[in-house]
């Protein structure tokens, strides 16, 4: 399983392979020419809830991991939809976050990286 993580301000690369966004919004000013997504999982997300309590704030960020990876054991069908793709071929889990060390996407390829069971 190839699990990369890529924000979706950053040039696509061939490399990529399949390119899932991963955010419940679609990225402010970029079309969805230039983003070149492939898939987008708006249900993967986590809730509007969780994201908007989460605000980013890496004081935040234990206890959002926690709930998001309770929020992913909830969605089974499309966690397993998304391991199917990464057991085939390489994905690239594209987000708009501007922190790369504290987002859902990070989570989510841990989650994905456990085979669905934990982060």
């Amino acid at each position: 399983m190839r699990i990369k993580l890529k924000r979706v301000y950053a040039k696509p690369d061939p490399d990529d392979g399949l390119r899932i966004l991963v955010d419940r919004l679609w990225p402010r000013g970029l079309s969805k020419r230039d983003a070149r997504i492939d898939l987008w999982l708006k249900e993967i997300a986590p809730s509007t809830e969780l994201r908007q309590w989460f605000g980013h704030d890496p004081a935040k960020w234990r206890t959002f991991t926690a709930r998001y990876v309770r929020e992913l054991k909830e969605n089974k069908s499309v966690v397993d939809e998304l391991l199917r793709h990464a057991k085939a071929e390489t994905v690239t889990l594209v987000y708009g976050a501007k922190d790369e060390e504290h987002n859902d996407a990070l989570v989510l390829k841990a989650f994905l990286e456990s085979d669905g069971k934990s982060a």
